[in-house]
């Protein structure tokens, strides 16, 4: 069999004219390139090289084995070629504003890979103003929250995936769970869960004070999830949009309380062509699209 190594003595020694400097090439010595060549002749049963003159010159023999050789090290360069230069991994970058639903993105998040599993998703969370700037700074592909998707942009670049309202959420087991409306005075008495980072904090805020509601808060959280698993232990009740409510926990819309909030994804132009071919933000995007809401 003959060895690779073998053919690459042999072609440097045709492109280079002498053994020394094909020696040179193939980083050996001279006497181990001499001896692999010695090696070929034999594996072949020709004189591959004259080596009567000043300078070395193929025999008829290496004349016809030239073509072939320079032919198979062709396949195995593209051999190589082939197995390691893999495509490079799409990646789609996330900005995740944090009152967006654990729920709704995990099972958006499942359906892209399913969709495009040899693609690279990239979550990056903190507050919208954060990912805002992050996303004006090439930093991120996309602004996923309330409140980022607007009528109209001059780009097209905002998608409203859905809007919805906000409710009372309190422990499946709470008395009012039952109920589909409840006013600010029969949840006057009830311990509350404060959520910071709510966009709508303020408006609910005053919704309750103009109505001289002051409970007693039992937490104050920048958590969603830990928000909701307060509820869940009945350590109080908290107002919240209705995609963020969790096993556990039920809703009743909170009586003269209209506020709904859109939530969308911002895309701008410079994402827009990477992001239009991929299958991963093509069904991310769809699977956030619907959730169940009250509004």
């Amino acid at each position: 069999m003959i060895d690779r190594y073998l053919i690459r003595y042999f072609l440097g020694v045709v492109d280079q004219g002498s053994f020394s400097a094909a020696a040179v090439g193939a980083r050996v010595t001279q006497p181990t390139l001499s001896a692999g060549i010695a090696k070929l002749e034999t594996l072949l049963g020709q004189q591959l090289f004259d080596r009567s003159g000043r300078r070395v010159r193929l025999t008829e023999a290496g004349t016809r084995f030239a073509d072939h050789a320079r032919r198979i090290e062709a396949e195995f360069a593209a051999a190589e070629r082939a197995v390691q230069a893999t495509p490079p991994h799409r990646l789609i970058r996330i900005g995740v504003a944090p009152t967006v639903s654990t729920i709704a993105l995990g099972e958006a998040l499942a359906a892209a890979r399913v969709a495009a599993p040899d693609e690279r998703i990239e979550i990056v969370e903190g507050r919208a103003s954060e990912l805002q700037g992050k996303l004006d700074h090439g930093r991120i592909d996309a602004l996923l929250g309330p409140g980022v998707a607007r009528n109209a942009l001059d780009d097209g670049g905002d998608v409203r995936l859905f809007e919805e309202g906000y409710g009372v959420a309190m422990a499946a087991a709470h008395p009012l769970a039952h109920h589909a409306s409840v006013s600010a005075e029969a949840i006057a008495g009830e311990t509350m869960i404060v959520r910071r980072q709510c966009e709508a904090l303020p408006l609910v805020s005053r919704f309750f004070t103009t109505r001289g509601v002051r409970p007693f808060m039992a937490a104050r959280t920048v958590s969603d999830d830990r928000a909701s698993a307060y509820v869940a232990a009945g350590l109080g009740i908290t107002v919240m949009p209705y995609s963020l409510c969790v096993p556990g926990v039920a809703m009743a819309a909170l009586a003269g309380f209209d506020l709904t909030r859109v939530v969308g994804v911002r895309v701008p132009a410079a994402a827009r062509t990477r992001l239009e071919p991929s299958g991963a933000w093509q069904a991310f995007v769809e699977a956030m699209g619907g959730p169940a809401s009250a509004a």
